[in-house]
This record gives C-alpha cells, structure tokens and sequence, in this order.
C-alpha cells in the first residue's frame, strides 16, 4: 500500500462536507508551526465556532490566513483589528492579495480602517493604504489626515472631493502631496499643467493628462520630451496629433492610433505595431469607460485590434457587441471575454478551454455560468486530448464507471478532475487518497465518508 499523502489533509480542508467538530479539529492544527491549512481557513460562510476558533488561535499565521480570506465578510475580518499581532494587521488593512474574475471583494467598514490608519505599526497604516480595497467614502475622508500619506492617498478620491478639500491638497505643506494633487488638478488647469513640465517627477503624467496651452504642446513636440505620453494627451491640437502619427518613434505613432477622437479610416492609416498578447490594458478611455455604452461600441467596433482586446475585458458588454467581439479571430479578446464576461458564448469558451489547458481551463470550466455541462461526456470521455476527456466528468450523465474509468487516466489532470467527483465509488475514492497526485482531489471530493475524512486528520497528526 502507499503510504498516506499530506496533500490529503489539503484536500480535507476545503471539503465543502467537512462537518463542523472536524473544521474545528483542523483549525487547531498547528501544522509544524504552519498554523492550520490555508484552504481550512479561508473557507466562504465558516460557522461562528470556526471563527471564533481561528480569531483565538495562538499561531499568528492562523490569524493571517483568516485576514486575507476573500471568503470572509468584511464585518468577520474585522474582528481582527485589534490583534496583538502588527503582521496580522498588516495583512487585515491590506486584505485579500486576489479576488477571482467576475466576482468582488468588498472593503473594510469605515470605521474600522480609520482604527488601522491610526496604528502605532507603519507597516499596518502603508499597507492599508496600498489597499486597492478601500471604499471611496473612506479614501475622501483621508483629505485632512494628519499624516501626509494619508493625504496623498486621498487624491485618488480626487473627483468626489469638495473643492475646500481640493485646494487644501494643492497648497499642502508635504510635496509629494501637493505633487499628487496637482496631477489630478492639471486635467482641467494648464497653468498647473504648466508647473508640473518643470517637475522631473511629474512631466510625463502631466503631458498624458493635463490641459495643454499650445506653445507647451509645441515645444514638448519639438524637443521631443516624453512624446509617446504626450501622444495620448485628450488636448493636444489636431495638427500636432497628425504630425506624431507620422513620428519615427514606434511608441508615439501606437499612441495616437489608440485616440478616441480618430475615425476608424485614419486610424486604420497609421503605421503601428502591436504584440500577439498586447491586451490594450493602457487604453485609458477604454478603462476608464469599461461600463460606458458609447465607450464600449467605439472600442469594440473599432478595427484596431488594441480596442477590441481593451472592450474585451468588460463585463458590461451589450448581447450585440459579445457577439461580435466573438466573432473575431482574436485569442487574446476570447480569452479576456472567457474570464469577464458572463455571458460568453459557449463556442467561444471551448476555444478558450482547448487552447489555455491547465488550471486555467479548469477553473473556467467550474466556475463560468455559461460552460457547457449536458453531452460533454459522449462528446470527450473518449477523445484523444487529455485535456477533453476531463470535461467528460462535468457530465451530470456521466455514470460511476465512467468516473472510475476516468480516475485511471493516462492524464493527471483528468484522474484528478475524476478524483474529486462525488459519484466516484468509495472503494476507488479511497484508494485515491493514498495516490500522491490524487490525494489533494480525494480529499476535497463531498462524497468522502465522514470517517474516511476523520482518518487523513489521523495520519496527519491532526490532535483529536
């Protein structure tokens, strides 16, 4: 017999019929000075003894896991504020490090990012403020911190601000502060767009973004200085963008291709280069407008390949326009619709499936509404691609000896897929826990018995 695999105890963990006494049995768990598993920690809806568990669990490491849970309610993490621990702070005001695709994390509430603004630990208040989870009630309320961090911070909030916060940021005594401020003042100010060309620090963004007066366009166009920024600029005189088309600079000419004001038959007539998985992220008028129709339909429409691939990432896309962005031969706009977008199709999402492979495809196919389950298993239990036959297990049709057949498979990741389905027979289910590849999906697989879970805790070690 093999030995028993740790990767069963990973498994167990995210078991979504972990009863609650074996939770609390592995939440215990010191795992060698680990703390408990990861996958344990950061389940979505834990019971309150579970939390409570974790909340007083004497290895800090338990504590972190649990801060940056995205399957945590904010209002649970929060219970963490006042941890002993500055690391656990720490990664409580800087929160979950991802959220996956389609779905959103919500923030800390108000009050209790203010305690962990105010921590006595620097590391606690630079990474709550690093957090791209922050609600902008909260982001605007840092205006008139006493910390000048906090204050740079607030710019981002700049367009919510009232216009007495707005000129006290400007006429702040901290430099990079009043720096901050002014990148934002300058879209709709040249005088300060004026001020931030002589600023080393803040030049570029300035010519990117700032109202421009004509004698500074000409004379950034004739000195050459960060033309591929100023490229972009929404106010740079049409005579000027039609000059930089023509620039010998790769960079600056992409730039000016990707203005919103172009028609599509002088965009089309410059001269630009993209990259096979170049996905048009810096396309600001494309980011800033990914829920904006009008925006949508210049991008998506567009024949530049930068804009579909930028409209690609919305989630917000009209039926006509996903239809067509489906249409085109793009992997980079299929892939980014596949991850996006919830009503992809469903042709669509097979290309994306065959052609990504791996755990990509996995969670794709887990995870998207649209993915096709019905038919799957006589279409692929057969096929030649390992990466196929696995979907057959997505087959509600598909019977145990099929998933037992499928548990054998030359392809790890089809034994696997196998291994975790509930309709695996337990004789096979249990012969897969002690299989180091299959261990981990075992484990996870709902139809585990309760005393077969109870026995991976044993030989882990887990204390009863």
């Amino acid at each position: 017999m093999v030995a028993f695999h740790a990767s069963a105890l990973d498994g167990v963990a995210r078991n979504p019929a972990l009863p609650t006494p074996l939770l609390l049995r592995l939440l215990g768990f010191d795992g060698g000075g680990d703390g408990p598993p990861r996958d344990a920690l950061q389940r979505a809806g834990l019971p309150e003894p579970a939390i409570a568990a974790i909340l007083a669990h004497p290895n800090p490491r338990a504590r972190i896991g649990y801060a940056m849970s995205s399957g945590a309610e904010p209002s649970q993490r929060a219970r963490l504020a006042d941890d002993l621990s500055p690391e656990v702070r720490t990664a409580l005001a800087y929160g979950p490090e991802w959220s996956v695709p389609r779905t959103t994390v919500a923030p800390l509430p108000d009050a209790v990012c203010a305690r962990l603004l105010d921590d006595p630990d620097a590391s606690v208040r630079a990474a709550l403020l690093d957090s791209p989870l922050l609600a902008p009630s909260f982001v605007a309320s840092l205006a008139t911190h006493h910390d000048p961090a906090a204050r740079r911070g607030a710019v981002r909030a700049w367009e919510i601000l009232a216009p007495g916060e707005r000129s006290a940021l400007l006429a702040d005594p901290d430099l990079e502060v009043r720096r901050a401020a002014a990148l934002w003042e300058c879209r709709g100010d040249a005088h300060v767009t004026a001020g931030l060309l002589h600023d080393p620090k803040a030049a570029a963004e300035a010519l990117r973004h700032g109202l421009l007066v004509r004698a500074d366009a000409e004379r950034c166009v004739a000195e050459r200085t960060h033309l591929a920024a100023l490229a972009e600029n929404p106010s740079l005189p049409a005579d000027l963008v039609e000059r930089l088309a023509d620039d010998p600079d790769e960079a600056v000419r992409l730039a000016v291709s990707l203005r919103p004001e172009l028609d599509e038959r002088r965009r089309m007539t410059i001269d630009f280069t993209i990259g096979d998985l170049d996905r048009g992220d810096d396309v600001q008028w494309v980011r800033d407008g990914l829920a904006d129709p009008e925006v949508l339909r210049r991008a998506a429409t567009s024949a530049h390949p930068l804009l579909r691939r930028a409209a690609a990432r919305s989630p917000h896309l009209p039926p006509d326009l996903l239809r067509l962005l489906a249409r085109v031969e793009d992997p980079v706009v299929e892939n980014r619709l596949g991850i996006h977008h919830p009503d992809t199709p469903e042709e669509t999402l097979m290309r994306v499936y065959a052609r990504l492979g791996g755990t990509f495809s996995a969670w794709m196919a887990e995870t998207h509404p649209r993915f096709p389950r019905e038919g799957l298993a006589a279409r692929y239990a057969g096929h030649p691609d390992g990466n196929y036959r696995r979907l057959a297990v997505r087959d509600p049709a598909a019977t145990p000896a099929l998933i037992e057949r499928l548990s054998h498979d030359p392809a790890v990741w089809t034994r696997q897929a196998a291994a975790r389905d509930p309709r695996l027979p337990v004789h096979r289910l249990r012969e897969a826990l002690l299989v180091p590849e299959l261990a981990s999906s075992a484990g996870a697989n709902p139809a585990l018995p309760e005393s077969e879970m109870a026995a991976v805790l044993n030989r882990a070690g887990v204390p009863a």
